[in-house]
């Protein structure tokens, strides 16, 4: 004997000739915001077109804020990267001493760009940190890293004994 599944039918205000047998939830009026989400819709608004307006016009100085952050953190990319923000004046006054501070930072960490600028810096005569001989030992690591321009540098003027000094 097979069983016939009946619909459910409550037992009060129930009607089969309406849809959905007359048990329709009818929407309820909105009641209108507080003064203070539209301040704060505002505010949020206000700060979003001053940030695009920011990083569209200022964006050296965006992306030197930004860069700085990480290269305090002890990312050696971002280090890097402040040296040639620095040693190139893009974003901030330019300061060959703080650039070949971050690139000492940043070789330091073995960042193989970092160490072949701070020795051809050091060959031009800026005021670096590198020590007597250490220049041909930094040029050799980028070379040993494959850094193009550091091969150059290695055969024309690290082979004649030039970076010893």
């Amino acid at each position: 004997m097979t069983q016939v599944r009946r619909r459910y039918v409550p037992d009060s205000d129930y009607d089969d000739r309406l849809p959905f047998g007359g048990k329709v939830v009818l929407a309820k009026k909105k009641k209108p915001q507080s003064w203070i989400y539209t301040i704060l819709e505002f505010a949020a608004l206000s700060s979003i077109v001053a940030l695009l307006y920011y990083s569209y016009f200022h964006f050296d100085h965006l992306h030197f804020h930004v860069t700085h952050m990480y290269a305090q953190m002890g990312h050696a990319h971002a280090q890097h990267a402040m040296g040639h923000k620095y040693l190139n004046g893009a974003g901030v006054k330019r300061n060959h001493t703080a650039a070949f501070q971050w690139f000492r930072k940043a070789a330091d960490q073995g960042h193989p760009h970092s160490a072949y600028n701070l020795a051809v810096g050091h060959m031009q005569g800026y005021d670096t940190d590198v020590k007597k001989g250490e220049a041909h030992d930094l040029i050799k690591y980028a070379v040993d890293q494959g850094v193009e321009e550091a091969h150059d540098v290695y055969h024309r003027v690290c082979t004649k004994g030039h970076c010893k000094h």
